[in-house]
């Protein structure tokens, strides 16, 4: 079974651009109600993904309310990223994703180069092997 049958596409995905302030990227993932969000470059490239722990670590990092304001001027490439989430390519396999999802709650796929083609969600995946699983116990 090919993983593009789980790929939610680029165009439905909430991303950030790596130029972007904190607080810009903190006001999209409480917009969206996401706990991560993928970065990509302005040619669509996959760079890596933040995390809400990823935010607070650099929070508590700062000096009081002064330094909270200066998360208007902090990049997301300011942050430093406590976890790599492993992008697979369109063509993996399934015990490729399977392997992956079981660490990450969603997994970005790339091209061939590099480019974010859309992510695969753990829940997904999660729910289409619940659907496998009840129809092969279906009696006849």
């Amino acid at each position: 079974m090919s993983i593009a049958f789980y790929l939610t596409l680029k165009s439905e995905v909430v991303f950030e651009h790596p130029d972007a302030t904190v607080r810009q990227l903190m006001e999209r993932l409480d917009h969206h109600s996401l706990t991560a969000i993928p970065i990509l470059d302005y040619d669509g490239r996959y760079i890596g993904t933040i995390t809400e722990g990823d935010i607070l670590r650099r929070i508590r990092q700062l000096d009081g309310s002064k330094g909270i304001r200066d998360l208007e001027k902090l990049k997301v490439t300011d942050l430093e990223r406590s976890k790599e989430y492993q992008p697979v390519r369109i063509d993996a396999n399934i015990r490729d994703l399977l392997y992956i999802v079981e660490h990450q709650n969603f997994v970005p796929v790339v091209d061939d180069q590099g480019v974010f083609s859309g992510i695969i969600k753990r829940s997904d995946v999660i729910h289409r092997l619940a659907d496998v699983i009840h129809q092969s116990t279906l009696p006849e």
